[in-house]
C-alpha cells in the first residue's frame, strides 16, 4: 500500500443497505432496471434508488458486484450502497470487487452476507477523489475493451455456426465444385444433387480406446485423449492435449492413427452423446476407455470432425443413445448414422479449410481476451493498493 493512502472500515467508505422486495405479480412494464444478486434481470416502471449505484448479492449469487448508471430497483436479495460518503461510485464498485464476500457468508449464523459484518472490513483509499476517478476511468477503459472483445468473439462464433450450417449441408457451394446443379430431398435433409447420404460404416473401420484412468493421465509425456476431455477440452479438431501418459501406460492403451475420428462413448445427456473430434496430427498419441474410434479409409478427416458435430448428425446420435443417468453409444449405433457426403475429397478439404481458418481467428481472439482479462486483474491489484499511482503523489497529497 502507498504510504499516503488511508485505511478505513468499509462502512465509513460505502454504507450498504438491503434491497427492496418486488414480487413478479407487482411489477409493471417500464425502463427501470431491477437488479438481483445475479445482475439486471427485469425492469419496472419506478425506481427506489437514484443512479449511479453499486449492488452486490446478499443471498443467492454472492460475490458479483454491479455498477448501475441510471436509477434502479435493487431487490431484497441484494445489498446496495446507500451512502458513498463523497467517494466516487465507479471507484467503489471496483473496490468492492477486491473483497472475498464468500469468506463473510454466514458469519452471523444465517446464510448469505450480513452488511454489518461487511462494514467492519478494512479497506484502503487514495488520498483524493481525483485519484479515485483516475483509477476508475482506467479500469473502466479496460472493461470496455474486454466487452468489445467479448462481443466480437460472440459474433465470430455465430458466423462460424452459420458457415457450418451452410457448407456442411451443401446449401452454399464453394466455387468450382458443383458437378450437377439442383437439390434433392433425402433422409438427411435437402442436399445437392451430386452429394450422397451414406452411413458411417462405409468410411472405414471402428475400434475402441482402452485404459488410462485419471491417476495415469499425468504419468508421463506421451499425449493422450480421455473421453471426458472430448466434451471439456476438444472441439471438432484435436489441437492440444490435456493429458500425457507414461510409456508403461501406453502399452495397454489404444494408439491413434493420423485421421482417426474419436467419439465420446459415454455422456450425461442424449443431446451431447457421441461428441466427436478428429486427430490429424503426426505425433504419437493414445485414446483411453469409453472412446469409439473410426479410422477412415477415404475422405478428409478435418471435414468429418466438423460434420459429425453438426445438428443433422447430433440428432441421430441422440436418438441412438442408451441409458438415463449415464448415456452410452456404441460403434454399432454410430456405424448406421447417415451423413451428407460431397463427391470429391477436394471439396471436403476446401470446406474444412474455411472452417479451420475461422477456428484460428476465434482462438486468437480467445487468447487476446484471456490476456486482456489477466492484465485488467493485474491493474486492479496495482491501482487499488497504490503500488502504481496515476496521479503525481505530491500533487495528490496537496489536493
Amino acid at each position: 500500500m502507498s504510504a499516503n493512502w488511508k485505511t478505513k472500515p468499509l462502512g465509513s467508505v460505502a454504507t450498504l443497505q438491503r434491497g427492496f422486495d418486488l414480487p413478479a405479480r407487482l411489477r409493471k412494464s417500464g425502463t427501470v432496471p431491477i437488479v438481483t444478486s445475479s445482475g439486471i434481470e427485469d425492469s419496472h416502471y419506478e425506481a427506489r434508488v437514484k443512479g449511479p449505484g453499486v449492488v452486490t448479492g446478499r443471498y443467492g449469487t454472492i460475490g458479483q458486484v454491479f455498477f448501475v448508471r441510471d436509477d434502479f430497483w435493487p431487490l431484497n436479495t441484494t445489498l446496495y450502497v446507500r451512502d458513498f460518503h463523497k467517494n466516487n461510485p465507479l471507484f467503489i464498485s471496483y473496490l468492492l470487487r477486491t473483497i472475498d464476500f464468500h469468506t463473510h457468508s454466514g458469519k452471523s449464523g444465517v446464510p448469505g452476507v450480513n452488511r454489518n459484518d461487511l462494514h467492519e472490513i478494512v479497506v484502503v483509499l487514495p488520498p483524493t477523489k481525483a485519484e479515485q476517478e483516475a483509477i476508475a476511468e482506467a479500469l473502466s477503459d479496460a472493461d470496455a475493451l474486454i466487452e468489445s472483445l467479448e462481443q466480437l468473439l460472440t459474433k465470430k462464433r455465430q458466423l462460424k455456426q452459420g458457415a457450418m450450417q451452410e457448407l456442411l449441408t451443401g446449401k452454399t457451394r464453394l466455387p468450382g465444385f458443383e458437378v450437377k446443379p439442383g437439390y434433392k430431398q433425402t433422409e438427411v435433409g435437402q442436399i445437392p444433387e451430386d452429394w450422397e447420404p451414406v452411413p458411417m460404416k462405409t468410411l472405414g473401420t471402428f475400434s475402441k480406446g482402452q485404459g488410462i484412468c485419471k491417476g495415469e493421465a499425468t504419468s508421463g509425456d506421451i499425449p493422450c485423449v480421455r473421453y471426458g476431455e472430448i466434451y471439456t477440452h476438444h472441439n471438432d479438431i484435436i489441437r492440444t492435449f490435456n493429458s500425457r501418459i507414461s510409456a508403461e501406460v501406453a502399452k495397454t492403451s489404444k494408439r491413434l492413427k493420423k485421421g482417426d475420428l474419436l467419439f465420446a462413448g459415454s455422456g450425461e445427456t442424449k443431446e451431447e452423446i457421441g461428441k466427436s473430434v478428429a486427430f490429424v496430427g503426426d505425433e504419437e498419441a493414445y485414446a483411453g476407455g469409453d472412446i469409439v474410434i473410426l479410422s477412415p479409409s477415404k475422405g478428409n478427416s478435418k471435414f468429418f470432425g466438423y460434420l459429425f458435430n453438426s445438428p443433422i448428425i447430433s440428432s441421430q446420435k441422440a436418438s441412438k443413445g442408451q441409458g438415463d443417468a449415464v448415456v452410452h453409444i456404441s460403434a454399432t449405433a454410430l456405424s448406421s448414422i447417415k451423413f451428407p457426403l460431397p463427391p470429391t475429397k477436394a471439396e471436403q478439404e476446401a470446406i474444412a479449410a474455411i472452417l479451420s481458418d475461422m477456428d484460428t481467428e476465434i482462438a486468437a481472439l480467445e487468447a487476446k481476451l484471456a490476456k486482456t482479462r489477466q492484465l485488467k486483474q493485474g491493474m486492479m491489484q496495482e491501482l487499488l493498493t497504490g503500488r502504481i499511482r496515476l496521479i503525481n503523489e505530491k500533487r495528490a497529497d496537496e489536493d
